[in-house]
């Protein structure tokens, strides 16, 4: 395939994902992406989910996101039955909809839901493919093209969330992260339509703050981060004023941070 066949969403390869999750989805092997926030998780899954049968004429794989959080449950993923006038009906939850349709269903920041939700996924994500409905007495088998995919930022990691080896190890890992500066450039071009010039000068901020994050001060910037910078000079904000709102001001509440990040912006903007 080409790296980017027409009418699929746009996505810049960093190294072999695209190869390695193709592969995946031929053996129906579930997919677990983990990388820091704004580095181009969801993007890289949309496109794919587009991808996996565009080369064959289709229009690609239903593509069912969650973003999941602490509230999450196991019933939110399956379902649960709902009173309809005089009588409660099944309804069916977003994993149940994807195992049923044969979609692929994307948890985004799964260690962020309850952990006892984690374990509907296991039978899922081996080969028996199946989905226990307890409550309707069902065992659901997913459908041909039902692909699991989970995300999570390993930086907001914590030993209370973490998911548990007998959930990782079901899982082919793909890592992500910033892409090298040239790579960066050439998405922040793409996506804000600002000249390379100016994209090269957004990328090179992005590196010094990176460097501070690599002391341990703050977060570092994403590339998401500096495409809302981008696409704030598109129009037509002036460039240092785009970098304070998007990349200095969002780095988090310290003020000396904040001032540290816009000192070097201020140096590095004419």
């Amino acid at each position: 395939m080409d790296d980017h066949p027409p009418n699929l969403p746009w996505y810049q390869p960093i190294g072999d994902e695209v190869q390695v999750f193709e592969a995946a989805w031929a053996a129906r092997l579930p997919v677990l992406l983990k990388g820091p926030t704004g580095c181009g998780k969801t993007r890289f899954i949309e496109h794919m989910a587009a991808r996996v049968r565009a080369a064959g004429g289709g229009t690609g794989v239903p593509l069912v996101t969650v973003s999941c959080h602490e509230d999450l449950t196991a019933n939110d993923l399956v379902g649960r039955h709902l009173l309809l006038h005089d009588r409660t009906v099944w309804t069916d939850g977003p994993l149940t909809r994807a195992v049923r349709s044969g979609a692929i269903c994307y948890l985004d920041e799964i260690v962020e839901a309850r952990r006892d939700t984690t374990v509907v996924l296991h039978s899922l994500a081996d080969h028996r493919r199946v989905l226990p409905l307890e409550k309707t007495g069902e065992l659901l088998q997913a459908a041909p093209d039902f692909l699991l995919v989970v995300s999570y930022n390993p930086g907001y990691q914590t030993l209370l969330k973490d998911l548990k080896p007998s959930t990782r190890q079901r899982f082919v890992s793909l890592a992500f992260d910033h892409p090298p500066p040239a790579l960066e450039a050439r998405i922040v071009v793409h996506e804000s339509g600002i000249d390379a010039t100016q994209a090269d000068r957004l990328t090179d901020i992005a590196q010094r703050l990176r460097a501070l994050q690599a002391q341990g001060v703050g977060d570092g910037v994403s590339t998401r981060a500096l495409v809302h910078a981008a696409q704030l000079m598109r129009q037509g904000i002036a460039p240092r004023r785009a970098c304070t709102v998007a990349l200095a001001d969002a780095l988090g509440d310290d003020p000396a941070l904040a001032q540290a990040a816009r000192e070097l912006i201020d140096v590095l903007l004419p």
